[in-house]
C-alpha cells in the first residue's frame, strides 16, 4: 500500500501525446519518456491501467474536409487507439514491464478482447493493461472508454494526461490570467463547460464517485508523484473548487 496515495489508477492519455510537440504521429522519445513515467509509478507497487486515444494519426469527426461518415471516422479512429496502444505496449515491455493490450474493438489476429475479469487478474499479477478500441461504439469518445474503464475495474482514480498544468477557468493558451483551479466540482466543470473530457464522462465519474486529476503529462515524474499522494494538476471531485 502507498501511504495517501493510490494503488490502482486509470490512465487516461491523448493520442497527441505520444507526438509531443513535433510533427510526428508518434515520437520515439516522447514515447519512450510517457513509458518511462508509468513504469516508475507501476514500480512503487501501482496497478496501472490505460486508455488512450488516436487523435495524433487520426481525429475522426474532428477531422475537417474529409468526406467520410462519422461512424466510419470514429471506426478509423478506434483503429489509430490499438496503433498507438501497440506502440506503448512495447515501449513498456522494453523497459522491463509486463504489459497487454486488450481492444473493445475486435482485432484478435492482434489484440485480445477487452475482458473485466482477465484485465483484473493481470493488475493483480503486477501486468499494465492498456485498453484500447474506445467501446467499440462509433460516437462514443476515448474519455468516456476511460471512465467506464476506471468504474469497471475499481480504479481508485483517473489521472487525465494533458499538454497543461490542469483546470484552467480559461483557455492558458489564449489568457495569461487564466485561473488554475486546485480543486473543482464536477457540477462545476459541467455548468461552465468547462474543456476538460467531456462532458458524459464527466458525469459518469460524478455519477460513481470516481474522482479525476487533471496533470500535466510532460513533465517528467508527476505520474509517480501523484500516485505517491502528492497535490499535482487539478482536483476534480465532488466537492467545491479551490485556486
Amino acid at each position: 500500500m502507498i501511504k495517501n496515495g493510490f494503488t490502482r489508477i486509470l490512465l487516461k492519455l491523448s493520442g497527441e501525446s505520444l507526438k509531443g510537440n513535433t510533427t510526428d504521429s508518434i515520437h520515439p522519445s516522447v514515447l519512450n519518456a510517457i513509458a518511462s513515467d508509468i513504469e516508475s509509478a507501476h514500480q512503487q507497487g501501482v496497478q496501472v491501467a490505460i486508455v488512450i486515444g488516436g487523435g495524433n494519426i487520426f481525429r475522426g469527426a474532428k477531422s475537417p474536409g474529409f468526406p467520410i461518415h462519422r461512424v466510419t471516422a470514429d471506426y478509423m479512429g478506434m483503429m489509430a487507439t490499438i496503433i498507438n496502444a501497440l506502440a506503448l505496449s512495447d515501449s513498456l515491455k522494453s523497459l522491463g514491464a509486463s504489459a497487454m493490450v486488450m481492444s473493445a474493438l475486435e482485432v484478435n489476429n492482434v489484440v485480445g478482447p477487452f475482458n473485466r475479469e482477465r484485465a483484473l487478474g493481470y493488475l493483480e499479477e503486477g501486468g499494465i493493461v492498456i485498453f484500447a478500441g474506445g467501446t467499440g461504439n462509433p460516437y462514443v469518445t476515448t474519455d468516456t472508454a476511460a471512465t467506464l474503464r476506471a468504474i469497471e475495474i475499481e480504479a481508485q482514480a483517473i489521472l487525465k494526461g494533458t499538454q497543461v498544468n490542469g483546470v484552467y477557468d480559461r483557455d492558458p493558451a489564449k489568457e495569461k490570467t487564466a485561473r488554475l483551479f486546485a480543486k473543482i466540482s464536477y457540477k462545476q466543470v459541467l455548468e461552465e463547460k468547462l474543456r476538460v473530457m467531456d462532458l458524459t464522462s464527466i458525469s459518469l465519474a460524478m455519477e460513481y464517485g470516481v474522482p479525476i486529476i487533471v496533470f500535466n503529462i510532460g513533465k517528467r515524474g508527476n505520474i509517480a508523484r501523484i500516485c505517491a499522494g502528492e497535490k499535482v494538476g487539478s482536483l476534480i471531485a465532488g466537492e467545491g473548487d479551490e485556486s
